[in-house]
């Protein structure tokens, strides 16, 4: 079996234009690569007797909103023949679209839009690039660190109009007068080690 730091400098000096980086952390091996070389990089590892990365186990996102390049794209590939595992990220913004690897791994389709469902992350010459998971009307991308927990909108069924209605979330919440002194607070019995019963 090929040391991770072997494979790793094996794929960074094959794919010199490609590969900005490699890293072995926590027994995993990382490749940082150039977003739009990804095609290349992947056809590689899939193909490279050295590699046999033939199966593609997940594509997932990650948001940086601080950084000008504010995601990373995260590919997880296994080496079935090799026993081996191997992360590839590359970093691409709201705008520039990432070439789609689903020609390459089909299984790369429903991964790409769930990226694209999840953070807004676009994908070039993918087959059919629309929301999976979300509804039809789903504003936002429910993953990236701007949006809220509540949701920008709430469905709910109106017996007056015999529908599902779609309104901006509201949220009702009777706060408490809390003093932070009783833990007890709102008891009126008295408890032991209540400072306000003694008081």
């Amino acid at each position: 079996m090929i040391a991770l730091e072997d494979l790793g400098a094996h794929i960074a000096s094959t794919m010199t234009s490609a590969v900005e980086g490699h890293a072995v952390r926590v027994g995993e091996l990382t490749i940082n690569a150039r977003a739009e070389q990804i095609v290349a990089v992947l056809t590689f590892l899939r193909d490279d007797p050295r590699c046999r990365f033939t199966s593609l186990i997940d594509i997932c996102g990650v948001d940086y909103p601080e950084r000008p390049k504010r995601f990373d794209v995260v590919y997880h590939l296994l080496s079935m023949q090799l026993n081996h595992r191997i992360r590839i990220k590359i970093e691409t913004d709201e705008v520039a679209p990432v070439p789609s690897v689903a020609s390459l791994f089909p299984c790369a389709d429903w991964f790409e839009r769930e990226a694209f469902d999840m953070y807004g992350i676009l994908f070039s010459n993918h087959p059919d690039l629309r929301r999976i998971l979300t509804d039809y009307g789903f504003q936002g991308y429910p993953l990236r660190k701007e949006f809220p927990l509540s949701g920008e909108v709430q469905v709910r069924y109106d017996p007056e109009q015999e529908r599902v209605v779609y309104e901006p979330v509201k949220l009702t919440q009777a706060y408490r007068n809390f003093d932070f002194v009783s833990p007890w607070e709102g008891i009126t019995r008295d408890l032991p080690g209540d400072e306000k019963a003694k008081s």
